[in-house]
């Protein structure tokens, strides 16, 4: 929302909804947000902060939008319509008795301040999460839509991270838009002849009719750019696409913070998501290694396709991938691809499933994976996520971080 001042555009940093709050609080009516005389006396529940019964009648503590919880009144059960807030109430309730007793508690007639109080911190961390939910599908430029779940811990949204959609490109660092592109009209006809971008490059077309990827990991993935002249829905135009499917952040409950799981079945060989950063040099990846390591993470992606000058830094720009946990059995498989940039040094990383996946499933690639030879090209395709204590050359000493990824065939160190 801005307002006009003579010419000038001034942004408002409140949403909506904390401002229609704020003139309900002051008793101000304002057409431009929906607050009429009609509804300006409208009260609506935040989230439920205690319980108890007197004389076999439930109340509940309820926390105002708009008010401050100094504000908050005690009211009977036949005056809440809000179902959906009651059951999550109770819901977390009970999980607040299981964590301290190791089981529900029936028929309680008051709850003590810390059974309250974490009811009121899950409240605050659902409405946290659900803000930060809206805030990343604000951002993303694909169709797949983002659902954050929390049912482990009263952890709220990771702090500065930023989302984005593309590589953002470090200093000193420049990317080489493509000169040329094909003529086809139907790229999968005719890339038998070797007339579309993957052949003008002498490398195979890589993918079916179904958008799957037909080549060995390790194969280059050569799609059509921005000079090309086939459309949008062409053939070979399948990673820039963008994620198709919808995903959830969750917070695992095994130690290894938070996850990925697709909420749709994927199938064998279809393209997932990007791994997508911030694009420094070796040297710049050294020195936040060192500190990445100390701190246990692994968020550096050596792009190391033909030789080792740039990585990809996703600790604090990155898409969904950035929360996508390492397994030493996993489901999906690092590809590189070229677009309209075609300089080898600096690669887009995809990710495809390499079996079919279930809905509901967590999603996983292996941190440091190693690509079967297939030709010269494919033994430089190792991902080498987290090298964070020096590079493949630099035998310096580095903290080994314990894998637990849980599969028969762990390692038992991520590196």
């Amino acid at each position: 929302m801005a307002e006009n001042l003579k010419g000038c555009a001034v942004c408002c940093k409140s949403s909506w909804s904390q401002l229609q709050d704020l003139c309900r609080l002051e008793r101000v009516r304002c057409h431009s947000l929906g607050i009429t005389r009609r509804n300006l006396s409208h009260f609506e529940v935040e989230f439920l902060c205690d319980y108890k019964r007197v004389r076999e009648e439930e109340f509940y503590l309820v926390k105002w939008r708009g008010y401050p919880e100094s504000e908050n009144t005690w009211e009977p059960r036949k005056n809440l319509r809000c179902v959906g807030l009651l059951k999550q109430f109770h819901k977390d309730l009970e999980q607040a008795w299981i964590r301290r007793d190791g089981k529900p508690k029936k028929n309680a007639r008051w709850l003590d301040q810390g059974v309250a109080n974490y009811v009121v911190q899950k409240a605050k961390q659902r409405r946290a999460l659900w803000r930060w939910e809206r805030q990343l599908n604000a951002k993303r430029n694909h169709k797949g839509r983002i659902v954050v779940e929390n049912e482990v811990d009263l952890d709220g949204p990771p702090r500065d991270f930023v989302y984005i959609n593309e590589y953002k490109v470090g200093e000193g660092i420049s990317l080489t838009q493509v000169a040329v592109g094909c003529e086809c009209r139907d790229c999968l006809a005719e890339a038998a002849g070797g007339c579309c971008c993957p052949g003008a490059s002498r490398h195979k077309f890589a993918y079916n009719e179904l958008g799957q990827v037909r080549i060995r990991a390790g194969l280059p993935i050569y799609e059509c750019n921005a000079r090309c002249r086939c459309g949008a829905e062409c053939s070979n135009r399948v990673v820039q696409r963008g994620i198709r499917y919808d995903l959830c952040i969750f917070r695992t409950s095994n130690g290894r913070g938070w996850g990925v799981r697709t909420l749709e079945k994927i199938r064998k060989n279809s393209f997932v998501m990007e791994y997508v950063g911030e694009i420094i040099t070796s040297e710049e990846a050294e020195r936040r290694g060192q500190i990445y390591d100390r701190q246990g993470a692994t968020y550096l992606f050596d792009l190391d396709y033909v030789e080792d000058v740039y990585t990809v830094d996703a600790a604090y720009y990155g898409n969904i991938s950035h929360f996508v946990n390492h397994s030493c059995d996993p489901n999906l498989q690092v590809y590189n691809v070229f677009i309209d940039n075609l300089d080898e040094r600096l690669p887009r990383i995809a990710l495809f499933a390499t079996r079919h996946i279930r809905a509901g499933e967590e999603l996983t690639f292996d941190y440091n994976m190693q690509v079967d030879p297939v030709d010269a090209e494919s033994t430089r395709m190792d991902s080498n996520l987290g090298r964070a204590g020096g590079l493949a050359g630099s035998p310096k000493k580095r903290v080994r971080i314990e894998c637990k990824c849980g599969a028969e065939s762990c390692r038992k160190y991520l590196f």
